[in-house]
């Protein structure tokens, strides 16, 4: 008989680089994986502790903003907690490696899906254009790229084109079909910003969810017309494809960060998760056979 449970929120970073992306996967190092290893460690777990996620991340994709829950036993959760309000991010940090960690553990409010839940997500892409390489230090986290003879890139070139890409659209012409998955998103926030501080082009992406490889899929055909080789019309133009091509390449995962995750106010919560839901059901039926269409890259 199973004990009652409670649900947790998980407010989680991670550096992806040697992890072999989010979702558990028999004899491969995951970020699911090691926290549910985590959790269940210091819960003193009886049950298997399984943890749903805001949206997966590919290998060697980072996050500083990810948010996931969990139902654990409540009978657990309280003995820890007893022991402090700070146990369980405490206890967390003493078992996690290195490269992940949970910043917020707490129960959630009523109604609360991590996935299903959420308004949109954010993503940043950061690129460096200085000649000769970029910082040896972000090696890990950044992508060197730079125009005919380590020309910068043209921030404004590339917004231009981004202009065309925000909206409802189907975006399969930059996504990995999945069987029964709907490609229709919508962009809310697609720019290009240089940061005159860090010396890196960024480009901010948010959007109700992402199908899988979209973000890096935008990031393929943007760059090209920030080192010339594209004019500002072509991004647009294989947005209007429908469909993916060669020539719309996808960009390394290095540079891609998740930066947060937005949700409804706590009595919104349910509401939206059924919304949710029943906008994508489609999307439902991929995920039962072991595909997250919210994947970002």
């Amino acid at each position: 008989m199973r004990s009652e449970q409670v649900r947790l929120r998980l407010g989680i970073a991670y550096d992806g680089t040697d992890f072999a992306g989010w979702a558990k996967q028999p004899g491969l190092r995951t970020v699911q994986g090691t926290l549910e290893d985590g959790l269940a460690t210091i819960l003193r777990a009886t049950q298997p502790v399984r943890i749903a996620v805001a949206g997966r991340t590919d290998a060697g994709v980072h996050a500083r903003g990810q948010v996931a829950h969990a139902d654990v036993e409540r009978d657990r959760w309280e003995a820890l907690v007893s022991r402090g309000a700070d146990a369980p991010a405490r206890r967390m940090g003493g078992v996690l490696p290195a490269d992940v960690r949970v910043h917020e553990i707490a129960i959630a409010p009523d109604g609360f899906d991590a996935r299903w839940s959420a308004l949109s997500r954010a993503y940043a892409y950061r690129v460096s254009d200085v000649p000769g390489g970029s910082d040896p230090l972000l090696r890990s986290h950044v992508l060197h790229h730079t125009g005919p003879r380590n020309s910068p890139l043209d921030v404004e070139a590339m917004n231009a084109a981004a202009a065309a890409l925000l909206g409802e659209h189907d975006f399969a012409s930059f996504c990995r079909r999945r069987e029964g998955a709907s490609t229709v998103r919508t962009l809310l926030d697609l720019r290009w910003v240089r940061e005159d501080d860090s010396g890196l082009v960024v480009m901010h992406v948010r959007a109700d969810a992402f199908c899988h490889s979209m973000v890096r899929a935008l990031v393929g055909v943007l760059l090209p017309v920030g080192d010339g080789r594209r004019p500002v019309p072509w991004p647009g133009e294989v947005l209007a494809r429908v469909r993916r091509e060669p020539d719309a390449e996808v960009a390394p995962p290095m540079g891609l960060c998740l930066e947060r995750v937005e949700y409804p106010a706590d009595d919104q919560l349910a509401a939206q998760a059924e919304r949710a839901r029943r906008f994508r059901g489609d999307d439902i039926l991929a995920g039962r056979a072991g595909q997250d269409p919210d994947s970002t890259d």
